[in-house]
């Protein structure tokens, strides 16, 4: 399969916004919590308290894997400051229409910040039209996609 497509795939089937699970992992100890999260031109963002213990754990060891229903993503966490210091607040404004109650109820300006999560290896399992599964597997490094029928 085409890499443009393959990738296309993947965030057509995350849409705009999800709650996904987050992996966090730190000195063999493994956590999983979910995150509101916003789907914006090929980035896949949100927002934590840099007092939580799953911040904590990847700002000391970035490697995270985050899942909405059949797609699996392995990558890196990236911290980008407070999201109030966001160079024109896009996240803040996409954040605000998405999460309204989640942006109202939380509103802490000096705590929050912004985690972007950079794409490795991506896992999407489907179906084609004869409803055959495959998966979709993504190597965002190599810049490589390959379909691989599951019998």
């Amino acid at each position: 399969m085409e890499w443009g497509p393959a990738t296309m795939q993947m965030y057509d089937k995350l849409g705009k916004k999800r709650i996904m699970a987050l992996a966090t992992s730190l000195n063999d100890h493994v956590t999983v919590r979910n995150v509101s999260v916003i789907i914006h031109e090929g980035r896949i963002l949100f927002k934590t308290d840099k007092n939580f213990r799953k911040t904590k754990q990847l700002l000391e060891n970035p490697n995270v894997a985050i899942c909405y229903w059949g797609v699996q993503i392995e990558g890196q966490a990236v911290n980008h400051g407070l999201v109030v210091d966001e160079p024109g607040q896009v996240f803040q404004e996409l954040y605000k229409e998405h999460w309204d109650k989640s942006y109202n109820a939380y509103p802490h300006k000096d705590t929050e910040i912004l985690i972007e999560i950079m794409p490795h290896f991506v896992e999407i399992w489907d179906q084609d039209k004869d409803e055959k599964g495959f998966q979709l597997l993504l190597d965002f490094d190599k810049q490589e996609a390959e379909i691989k029928y599951y019998d």
